[in-house]
């Protein structure tokens, strides 16, 4: 399933960072992980990332991996520098309450999957 951007912000009862002219974007897939090698090893492109990890090398990742949207959990909020740099390279960024295994389960339930497509 393909879910905008702002879909996600709502399910997620989540705080725009930056990239509010964005939200009308889609995503097709999701991962949660702290661990960047991961990502790296299984994101697919236009995907949204859920993370617990506040650092620049996020959002680098982010770039590389053509994802679209970060969204920090459990309240995190990055600096002003990792802003400006998803500013530059045009990624979303969201802040969120929830867990990062609770926010997996609410967007799997609401349809995103991990591996793109439509859930039967």
């Amino acid at each position: 399933m393909i879910m905008k951007i702002s879909k996600v912000a709502q399910l997620l009862n989540a705080q725009v960072i930056c990239g509010e002219e964005l939200l009308d974007n889609e995503v097709e897939t999701a991962c949660g992980a702290d661990m960047m090698s991961d990502v790296l090893a299984f994101v697919k492109d236009r995907a949204l990332l859920l993370t617990g990890l506040v650092n620049p090398q996020v959002v680098r990742t982010a770039e590389m991996m053509d994802i679209r949207c970060i969204a920090f959990v459990r309240g995190k909020q990055p600096n002003d520098m990792i802003i400006e740099l998803a500013k530059e390279l045009s990624i979303v960024l969201l802040t969120t309450e929830e867990r990062l295994y609770a926010a997996c389960g609410i967007l799997y339930s609401a349809g995103l999957n991990p591996d793109g497509g439509i859930r039967s």
